[in-house]
């Protein structure tokens, strides 16, 4: 067989072509390879919150603090922004403007904004206020519209008109690898001081926070040191590279100013919600089928000669629910407890996917943690018989509003 061979020549011009060829794709990578690989599920117009790779950082590991400080503060400032909501209240001779104002983070150049659902809540329609104004870094401000929001979470999205170069986007990053003593940046608009940025540490991780506006539990909230006052609510808390960790909602404190106790959600809730609230205006959450079940006390336990002492006490069940279909039963006898009529009699709940279950807390945790449509093993006791039940997670049954 005759064999194909090269001169030398031949291989020194195959050799160049390759390389020619390896620059233009490393070059056009370079160019366009970030915007289309880093893309988070979320708020573009087709479903998408773009993850942006912040050029202007150096890498903080060879960085000066302050250099670093300064780099972030310079590459994410204009992304956020000031948000005012206005409610008209009517008083005996007047109507008169009640104001209040938060901070929010630049998601996408279709001018989606992410804040705090306290910043925005007021008396309009669906519970927002009845006027929302967002100040860019530029100066100019527009009006804003509510999207939807997920309260539980104290999360919300708005949205602006605003020209495309005109919208710096604040990156999503990472929020389930953080420690204690992680350096964290703040940027917000405590007490209308505009854009302020504070740096701390990460100071605790998954406290168990719950919504001041529905009381329901917030997943792995971030305890910090940076300085977070009013005003910061709604703004980013970042990391050393310039990606938001956590949205700051809250803090503790006697004086009502920052004594080195604030709170953010996490950016993997707010990533996880935010397809949903652009798409349907709310977001969807798995469910069990029932209604607010009752939490087992010794006394309640000893008066009502029940065989346990722990477990949430099912009052009824929705008809079409995951817990009606899989044979879970409410209670059938009506007593009024805490101004609500409750249902005694219905099966005791004891354990989800193994996970005991004393409270609503317990709960939560494991169904928030599944999607709607995965299956869950729930325990419950009936009579004295411990009985489980394979139950398919519904929609959560929305509020009225």
């Amino acid at each position: 067989m005759k064999q194909y061979q090269i001169s030398g020549k031949q291989l020194v011009g195959l050799a160049l072509l390759t390389a020619f060829f390896a620059a233009t794709v490393v070059a056009v990578y370079v160019k366009i390879g970030p915007s289309l690989m880093n893309r988070w599920a979320g708020a573009e117009g087709n479903g998408k919150v773009e993850e942006v790779t912040v050029a202007e950082i150096t890498d903080p590991s060879v960085a000066t603090d302050e250099k670093n400080n300064s780099e972030v503060y310079k590459a994410m400032s204009p992304g956020v922004v000031n948000v005012t909501s206005t409610d008209y209240v009517q008083s005996w001779f007047d109507v008169y403007p009640q104001q209040g104002s938060g901070s929010g983070s630049i998601l996408d150049k279709e001018g989606h904004i992410l804040t705090n659902y306290h910043v925005v809540q007021g008396q309009g329609r669906g519970g927002y206020a009845q006027e929302l104004q967002v100040s860019l870094a530029n100066g100019k401000s527009y009006k804003a519209t509510a999207i939807g929001a997920d309260p539980d979470n104290d999360i919300a999205i708005i949205k602006i008109d605003a020209p495309k170069e005109s919208l710096t986007m604040v990156p999503l990053g990472n929020s389930s690898d953080l420690f204690v003593g992680k350096k964290v940046l703040a940027i917000g608009n405590p007490f209308g001081l505009e854009r302020t940025l504070t740096t701390g540490v990460v100071s605790g991780l998954a406290r168990p926070l719950h919504s001041d506006i529905t009381g329901r539990l917030i997943e792995g909230v971030i305890q910090t040191d940076a300085a977070i006052n009013p005003g910061n609510s709604g703004g980013p808390l970042l990391d050393s590279r310039g990606r938001m960790i956590g949205i700051n909602t809250m803090i503790y404190s006697p004086s009502g100013g920052s004594v080195g106790i604030g709170f953010a959600v996490p950016v993997e809730t707010a990533k996880r919600i935010i397809p949903d609230i652009i798409k349907f205006g709310y977001a969807r959450k798995p469910s069990l089928g029932i209604t607010a079940p009752l939490p087992l006390t010794q006394a309640i336990a000893e008066r009502l000669r029940l065989p346990v002492e722990e477990g949430l006490m099912v009052s009824q069940v929705y008809e079409e629910g995951g817990a009606s279909k899989a044979g879970i039963q409410g209670g059938n006898q009506p007593v009024r407890y805490r101004n609500q009529i409750f249902y005694l009699g219905g099966d005791i709940i004891t354990a989800i996917d193994g996970k005991p279950t004393r409270n609503y807390d317990d709960m939560d945790r494991v169904v928030n943690s599944k999607n709607i449509g995965d299956k869950v093993k729930v325990e419950v006791m009936r009579g004295n018989k411990m009985l489980s039940f394979d139950v398919t997670l519904s929609e959560r049954p929305r509020p009225r509003q």
